[in-house]
């Protein structure tokens, strides 16, 4: 149990990458004032985090009245977390995010919390696909928990970055966190190609 739990963090982890999110949050909440700030840092995560709860708890039934299988899901959920590693790896994720940022920001201001923090950059297709796969996986309650409580943990941690968002930025600098993007990105490009192993065993399984 603690192997999965485990293993579900690092995964939820490296897709959100709540610390390459500290740069967008400083973009998206710029010329704002302190006190919307705050707002913002923990609205944001709040909401990421009841979406993908949701996903968690209605995932599989909603797989289930699709006619789509978990192996399946797991063959084309490690294709996309895939495509998320390599625009960490070969991209310019951390800034497209920013630009991202910028432009809601210019747009719809008061809305920064749900576009583009919350929805796409942490509750996005990598981070609902993940979240898919792990419930997939988790045939106790126990498990469905865990998997509960790594949601909330990393949308916390979300929290604490966009918190200390200025220091982040200030330690790092565009160097270190090009260097983090990459490293990330290559534990995350592992992970999908083992999800992708385990949809196609388990599609062998069930034909032999």
């Amino acid at each position: 149990m603690l192997d999965f739990a485990l293993s579900a963090f690092v995964t939820l982890l490296l897709v959100i990458d709540p610390v390459g999110l500290a740069p967008a949050f400083l973009a998206a909440t710029g010329g704002m004032p302190d006190a919307v700030k705050r707002t913002v840092a923990w609205r944001a995560p709040l909401i990421a985090a009841s979406i993908l709860v949701v996903i968690a708890l209605a995932g599989n039934w909603l797989l289930r009245q699709l006619g789509i299988g978990i192996p399946a899901f797991q063959i084309a959920g490690g294709l996309l977390l895939f495509g998320v590693s390599y625009e960490m790896i070969f991209g310019d994720r951390p800034h497209r995010e920013a630009r991202e940022a910028d432009k809601a920001t210019a747009e719809h201001a008061s809305d920064v919390a749900v576009f583009p923090l919350a929805i796409p950059m942490m509750a996005g297709p990598g981070a609902i696909a993940t979240t898919l796969l792990l419930t997939g996986d988790a045939v106790y309650g126990s498990r469905l928990a865990i998997i509960i409580a790594v949601v909330v943990s990393v949308c916390l941690l979300c929290m604490l970055c966009f918190v200390s968002a200025h220091l982040i930025a200030r330690s790092l600098g565009r160097t270190g966190n090009a260097v983090l993007s990459r490293v990330l990105g290559m534990l995350l490009a592992a992970y999908s190609v083992q999800f992708v192993i385990n949809g196609i065993a388990a599609v062998r399984a069930s034909l032999s």
